[in-house]
């Protein structure tokens, strides 16, 4: 059998864990992603966008990976319908720096703007406002998806969608069954390219909880010290935000008022051997960020993506893991399930584990995808260096938790959970499977993820 076609190239994710080789093409249109996967190997075919998933779920161990950052050209606005359409390489800052320049926004986006539309829908991803708007999915109104058999075709969410199902089954599928080439999704006016934000610094995770449970704003989100102990536990610093209008900024901005202001710090592209991020530099980062954060301040004027993405303006901050590398560790569990939050905080609290990057939500309503991750609940993130010692084994106490609160993990984030146990959290996989074994009979797309879970 011939390889497969393209370079082959070393991966990883975002986490920088567990790199895998493969081979690389890049297409740039739907007839030669078809090509490709016509050309798969024994080890199959996956597509993959920005890399920012954290852990293997944009990899395909010897096998082809097409890099759909090709997968570009215009980008269609309809302002009569709301809607605007985009080639699926289309980066979540370019369609934001887009749609802000013609007084439009996306319904949601993801705590980083480096990821593309298609892994945007792979992943289902959700944001800041999720408890009043849901994911991604919920906005999105028709997908072009190429399977392997090389067929093109545009589905909808409804019974005229042309095959439901199969849209579902992709919106949160992970890439795997097919590839997205173009979407169509739902976007809403704008006066600015700027956030009027409420700040409001908690001593207690009790007080943060409070504080976000009753937030009427479009868009919340914690920070948590994850360092402080006992009736400090969970302090943090929530932000709570609503789109600004001309009238709220300062006369400065109001001459462009929709001027969207990116802002990137590159770290050094080296890789040190061993990570700045330790009990020591966090215990301070996160003792200096709680102190100087405002008890309580309102309206403060901040850009887009200040607000959305402010680790965009670091670019390339995974290296400060080192070698090792990080481990994103992002669950949901239901409302009344705080207490299972509150112990997987203290644990985490009690063995000093370094995170400078621990982000709480609250999120709502779910879409109808089989492996999308929110459902309503708490939502915490936590970033941890991959080479703490004793990390594999807690994290799989904290799996057993989540999973006995009705809760579960977050697939785009996941790199060590076991198969048995993400089946248990999502009890629609056999469904999913039915799906997609119908638009992939011969099991091209598969990911270095989707055997460790066993997914396929």
């Amino acid at each position: 059998m011939q390889p497969p076609p393209g370079r082959r190239t070393l991966l990883h994710g975002w986490g920088r864990t567990a790199p895998t080789a493969a081979h690389v093409v890049r297409p740039r249109t739907p007839g030669q992603v078809a090509e490709a996967l016509s050309r798969a190997g024994e080890r199959g075919a996956l597509p993959r966008g920005l890399g920012r998933a954290y852990g293997d779920a944009a990899q395909d161990s010897g096998g082809l990976v097409l890099d759909c950052t090709g997968l570009t050209g215009p980008v269609r606005l309809d302002t009569g319908r709301g809607e605007v359409t985009a080639p699926a390489g289309t980066s979540m800052d370019a369609l934001i720096t887009h749609l802000l320049g013609r007084g439009f926004f996306v319904p949601v986006t993801p705590g980083t703007s480096r990821v593309t539309l298609g892994g945007a829908i792979a992943a289902d991803v959700h944001g800041k406002n999720h408890h009043t708007d849901s994911s991604l999915g919920a906005h999105l109104r028709a997908l072009t998806l190429v399977t392997p058999d090389g067929r093109t075709r545009r589905l909808g969410p409804g019974p005229d969608g042309g095959d439901p199902d199969l849209f579902w089954a992709t919106v949160g599928g992970m890439g795997l069954t097919g590839v997205v080439t173009e979407a169509t999704l739902a976007v809403f006016p704008v006066g600015t390219a700027y956030m009027r934000v409420d700040t409001d610094r908690t001593g207690s995770l009790e007080r943060t909880l409070e504080l976000m449970a009753c937030s009427g704003h479009r868009y919340s989100v914690a920070w948590l010290d994850l360092f402080a102990r006992g009736g400090a536990l969970g302090r943090g610093v929530v932000t709570r935000a609503r789109h600004a209008e001309p009238g709220d900024l300062p006369a400065p901005l109001r001459r462009d008022p929709l001027r969207h202001r990116g802002t990137s710090v590159p770290v050094p592209p080296l890789t040190p051997p061993v990570g700045v991020v330790n009990r020591w530099t966090v215990g301070a980062f996160n003792a200096l960020r709680h102190g100087r954060a405002p008890r309580r301040r309102r309206g403060q004027v901040q850009p887009v993506g200040g607000y959305f993405h402010p680790l965009d303006a670091l670019d390339g901050w995974n290296r400060l893991y080192g070698r090792p590398g990080a481990v994103q560790y992002q669950f949901v569990v239901p409302f009344g399930a705080e207490d299972t939050l509150a112990g997987i905080a203290e644990d985490l609290s009690e063995a000093r584990a370094p995170s400078f990057l621990a982000v709480l939500k609250r999120m709502g309503r779910p879409t109808p995808g089989p492996l999308s991750f929110p459902r309503p609940g708490w939502s915490l993130a936590v970033d941890l260096p991959a080479d703490l010692p004793g990390l594999g084994a807690v994290l799989h106490r904290f799996d057993e938790r989540v999973l006995d609160a009705g809760g579960r993990l977050y697939l785009a984030k996941d790199s060590r959970a076991r198969a048995e146990t993400v089946h248990a959290m999502y009890p629609e996989l056999p469904a999913w499977r039915r799906v997609r074994s119908m638009a992939d009979p011969d099991g091209v797309l598969v990911s270095d993820m989707a055997r460790r879970l066993r997914l396929l």
